[in-house]
């Protein structure tokens, strides 16, 4: 059998620290090589970061990205859908967001994120891409917008997942996978491993969401993409499988989804 293959889903490739790899991203993925992470998903939270993001990345064939204005972020100027078509035609753009809703954060009025989601769902089923969505607080309305929208044409993930069975089947119900991150090693994410030990495997991706939140035993810590192998050996613990399992199984969904092998 040849060497396990990993892919980190979702990090912030522009926001790592990388004081621990001489200052050089090259480092930081090289390191992820070597703990078998073979690809790599960037995720974009706000378009004036974009260009400098997609820059960082161009020289890394297994690194891709997407395109997308985070559901907290506030700008002047909401983005129209017509402008993330725009921005999605690079070749390196396999995703549309991170986009969604997140209640947590915001108070009050909250219509404005949810038109944001709406733009972003147009958006990827124009371009054909799925959608990355981030969910906090909101499980109800991200739902019935990914239903109202028609988000199962194109599908996508919901990332860094911390909800429960009910919404992962609604989800895998309009063609979503479901991501974990390395929330899912914390001694307190009961509900969430629980999840991750029931759901159907072939619709399970993993992740890191570096620089945030560290799988132990790094949890504190800055996070990098090396260490999505910390969420791998923790579901196929919960799940009482081979880790190989895990990392093969994620790494065929995460292709299958983005990138239609």
């Amino acid at each position: 059998m040849g060497a396990i293959m990993l892919v980190d889903s979702h990090c912030h490739l522009d926001q790592l620290d990388l004081t621990p790899h001489q200052n050089d991203l090259s480092l930081a993925l090289q390191f992820a090589e070597e703990q078998g992470v073979q690809h790599f998903l960037c995720v974009c939270i706000t378009l004036n970061d974009f260009p400098a993001m997609l820059e960082l990345i161009q020289p890394y064939e297994n690194v891709s990205a997407s395109v997308g204005l985070h559901p907290n972020e506030i700008v002047e100027r909401e983005p129209t859908a017509d402008e993330l078509i725009q921005l999605g035609q690079d070749k390196k753009i396999i995703a549309i967001g991170e986009t969604g809703l997140d209640y947590f954060r915001s108070q009050g009025d909250v219509t404005w994120q949810q038109e944001r989601f709406r733009q972003h769902i147009h958006a990827a089923k124009q371009l054909r891409k799925p959608l990355i969505v981030h969910s906090r607080h909101a499980k109800e309305d991200t739902i019935a917008i990914l239903r109202e929208e028609n988000a199962s044409e194109i599908g996508g993930v919901l990332h860094c997942f911390t909800e429960d069975m009910d919404m992962a089947k609604q989800a895998m119900d309009l063609n979503f996978y479901i991501s974990f991150s390395g929330i899912v090693t914390f001694n307190n994410a009961k509900e969430i491993q629980s999840v991750a030990a029931e759901m159907p495997l072939d619709r399970m991706l993993i992740e890191t969401d570096s620089p945030y939140l560290a799988p132990v035993p790094y949890r504190g810590k800055s996070n990098q993409p090396a260490y999505v192998r910390y969420v791998a050996e923790c579901i196929a613990k919960l799940r009482g499988v081979p880790f190989e399992t895990i990392a093969e199984q994620t790494t065929a969904n995460f292709f299958r989804l983005f990138v239609k092998t």
